[in-house]
């Protein structure tokens, strides 16, 4: 049986999305300085918001206000994919890694629903 979570770092959502943020930051270093305020910002705010969003949701006390973080953190991995998508579209180094961490990353609604939460291993 499986530890419950005592953390938001023991889940497998948080830790995969962690490691697609680390994609994404790695893909986007090597970005066009012009993008540094456009495409390279959004990307990143994308990516990023996926783990926070995790993160602040584990701690919420009501199932209402889990369902509302977990409802806005949802959108973020499609935002991050179009974001994967413009990039490719427009030569800008090689995306093929982002789907791939993005898939790894499952439904962030399945994250967690309670406290009895199961520790990924």
């Amino acid at each position: 049986m499986k530890t419950p979570a005592r953390s938001f770092t023991d889940l497998e959502v948080w830790k995969n999305s962690h490691a697609c943020v680390l994609e994404v930051y790695r893909l986007s270093e090597t970005f066009p300085d012009h993008e540094r305020f456009g495409l390279t910002t959004r990307f990143s705010r994308s990516a990023v918001s996926i783990p926070v969003k995790i993160a602040e949701g584990f701690r919420k006390y009501t199932s209402a206000d889990r369902a509302q973080t977990l409802n806005t953190a949802g959108g973020s991995p499609e935002e991050c994919r179009y974001c994967c998508i413009l990039a490719q579209d427009l030569g800008y180094g090689a995306t093929a890694r982002i789907p791939e961490a993005l898939d790894n990353c499952p439904p962030v609604s399945g994250g967690f629903g309670s406290r009895g939460v199961k520790a990924g291993g």
